[in-house]
């Protein structure tokens, strides 16, 4: 499974990259807001970083907007992955811009239907946003679950890229349905080593440590 931050924080993002284990960074015009910087410079930054994909989405509505400013988030660097919305006026721009051999993040997925839409309309990952499922009192993972199944079934090459990841647990779940992907903020990300059995040990082992001669 690749992990990715959620997030367009340089430090968080600088962290992940030391730690050897961050694959991708996936971005929104919120995120990249609260930086306080040119969302375009910003992105260009965060490409430089990362070796892996960068996801940077629209913030147009319509169609014609969505291709146009993918086209032109294309151009900030190879690595850069359009981030579109589902829905009619975004599945025409994916259809579109897959055809240029742009690669898509389809994002607000709630449901495999949409997720299936988006896989033959030739995005490259499907975005469930699992928390805000859970939100509204519907089990998240039920949807990757079943947006795995509908891709084996079917052999798509798009990924399933989990996004409102809200927890450790979401994680371990989305792994073991078999997710491609989790994206996730740098809490959760800093979370996955912990355990309070581990900190035990360690604590055990450095108290006897002190106690052997040298």
């Amino acid at each position: 499974m690749k992990f990715y931050l959620d997030t367009a924080n340089l430090d968080e993002i600088r962290l992940g990259v030391e730690s050897g284990l961050l694959d991708g960074v996936t971005t929104n015009p919120s995120l990249v807001a609260k930086e306080g910087k040119s969302h375009y410079e910003m992105l260009k930054t965060i490409c430089e970083m990362v070796e892996g994909p960068v996801s940077a989405e629209v913030l147009a509505t319509d169609a014609k907007g969505m291709i146009e400013e993918g086209r032109e988030l294309a151009k900030i660097a190879d690595n850069i992955v359009v981030k579109i919305p589902i829905g009619a006026e975004g599945l025409k721009a994916i259809k579109t811009l897959s055809c240029e051999s742009i690669p898509i993040n389809t994002t607000l997925i709630f449901s495999p239907v949409q997720a299936l839409l988006a896989a033959k309309a030739g995005a490259s990952y499907v975005s469930p946003f699992v928390g805000r499922i859970d939100d509204v009192s519907q089990p998240g993972m039920e949807v990757v679950e079943q947006i795995v199944t509908i891709f084996e079934n079917y052999e798509f090459e798009c990924e399933v890229l989990v996004a409102s990841v809200r927890g450790p647990m979401h994680v371990l779940e989305a792994a073991l349905l078999g997710a491609d992907i989790a994206t996730m903020p740098f809490k959760v990300f800093q979370q996955l080593v912990n355990h309070p059995l581990t900190d035990v040990g360690l604590a055990k082992f450095l108290e006897d440590a002190k106690k052997t001669p040298r």
